[in-house]
């Protein structure tokens, strides 16, 4: 499904303490593969350079807090959606190019962390997995308007054209870590000297549907640690986040019931996304397996326009979704980030429909972001730029103002 909701986005918007050690063994104690075009290529690729080239001694400065520390600092975020991952450039998902003047506003807005997803794999050279050093520097500008805030950043390897994603399968598990391993030691290298603000994050929705797919992903996160950690200075002790399969709670909560190694104790988080009801968060036309919600939440239904209501994950499941996530992964020490989570806005509608529509949605924004702090998720939102019709939007990014103060004040309200 997770897979799937990022097709549709891309279709709709072109995304569209120290006693961890002991928390995750005790985590790992309780306990049909994908396919691509490119699969046979990808098995023939030769082995890439090292490109850990100046490894640093471990440099605890500027790094005292492990997860559980580093997640109290963390109200809320924001996501710099369709600009750092746009495949075609930065601004070729329609936003503007990013400045530290939208950055300023974000803060301004309430929020402290910024998530940066963002595409590697289409600058690289395909032959030897070379990052072009200018995409590497602009990269690092953004992060840096972020920490010139005080913000903190994830910063992550998006969907990315798929060259992970689309390959979690044996054929292709070698290659592909490969090619993690030398993308994130340029990366990792380069954004080393950050200090406790800046985490990394090892990939963004990668799709898995049974333990065979589950113990690929882990290798693939586990090399994303090995490439992060061997680089040294800050990175020994720098915050990385895992993604759970699919990002879905449900398939985290049944088929990750292992974590990768760290030699670093207590710096790993755990990340999963939110868009339920589908129907109402993300579905712009209706299916054959379901329709349109455009009204959720208790005393938010339509009396004229009931076949609109939502009929299934509403607070009930909300409830029940995030807890699970608390029970088996933040009552052992490992922060759960809330990475994306957002719901659009239906401006088709009109009169007293809209407004109880945007009034539902407002509604959702703050429910959603209450229950994740409650149950110790960090909740960061999804805004993809667009403040129109089926848009997530909250920043209008043309003029770095707020282009929907419902729902900001929703989500201020939901993280007090």
């Amino acid at each position: 499904m997770r897979h799937l909701i990022y097709i549709l986005w891309i279709a709709m918007f072109s995304h569209c303490s120290d006693s961890g050690n002991e928390n995750q063994n005790a985590l790992t104690a309780s306990k049909g593969s994908s396919t691509s075009s490119n699969t046979d290529a990808l098995a023939r690729r030769p082995t890439y350079p090292s490109y850990n080239t100046s490894p640093l001694p471990p440099d605890p400065n500027g790094m005292p807090s492990n997860a559980t520390q580093l997640a109290a600092k963390i109200n809320f975020g924001w996501n710099l959606g369709n600009s750092l991952e746009a495949i075609g450039g930065e601004t070729n998902w329609g936003n503007p190019k990013t400045t530290q003047a939208l950055i300023d506003r974000v803060k301004a807005s309430g929020f402290n962390a910024v998530r940066i997803p963002c595409s590697w794999d289409q600058y690289a050279n395909q032959t030897t997995a070379q990052l072009p050093a200018a995409w590497l520097d602009r990269v690092k500008e953004v992060v840096q308007y972020c920490v010139n805030d005080g913000l903190y950043v994830i910063l992550n390897i998006h969907w990315d054209g798929g060259w992970l994603d689309n390959n979690i399968n044996t054929q292709a598990q070698a290659s592909v870590n490969a090619k993690q391993k030398a993308f994130w030691e340029q990366i990792a290298t380069k954004m080393r000297d950050f200090d406790e603000h800046v985490l990394f994050a090892s990939a963004n929705e990668p799709p898995v549907n049974d333990a065979t797919q589950m113990s690929i992903l882990l290798s693939y996160h586990q090399t994303f640690i090995n490439a992060v950690r061997s680089t040294g200075g800050h990175n020994t002790y720098r915050v990385l986040v895992v993604q759970g399969p699919s990002t879905d709670i449900g398939k985290t909560s049944t088929l990750m019931n292992t974590l990768p190694s760290d030699p670093t104790a207590n710096r790993m988080m755990v990340e999963v996304h939110y868009y339920n009801p589908w129907q109402f968060c993300g579905l712009t036309a209706d299916a054959n397996w379901g329709n349109m919600f455009y009204y959720w939440g208790n005393g938010y239904h339509s009396t004229t326009d009931p076949s609109r209501n939502a009929t299934w994950g509403e607070e009930d499941n909300v409830i029940t979704d995030f807890q699970k996530m608390k029970a088996k992964f933040v009552n052992n020490g490992i922060p759960v980030v809330l990475g994306e989570y957002g719901a659009i806005r239906r401006l088709s509608l009109s009169g007293d429909a809209l407004t109880l529509h945007l009034a539902s949605r407002a509604y959702w924004d703050k429910y959603i972001t209450q229950q994740a702090k409650v149950n110790g998720l960090l909740p960061f939102y999804w805004d993809e730029g667009s403040l129109g019709d089926n848009g997530f939007g909250i920043i209008n990014r043309q003029n770095n103002t707020v282009g929907d103060q419902q729902a900001l004040n929703a989500i201020i309200s939901g993280g007090q």
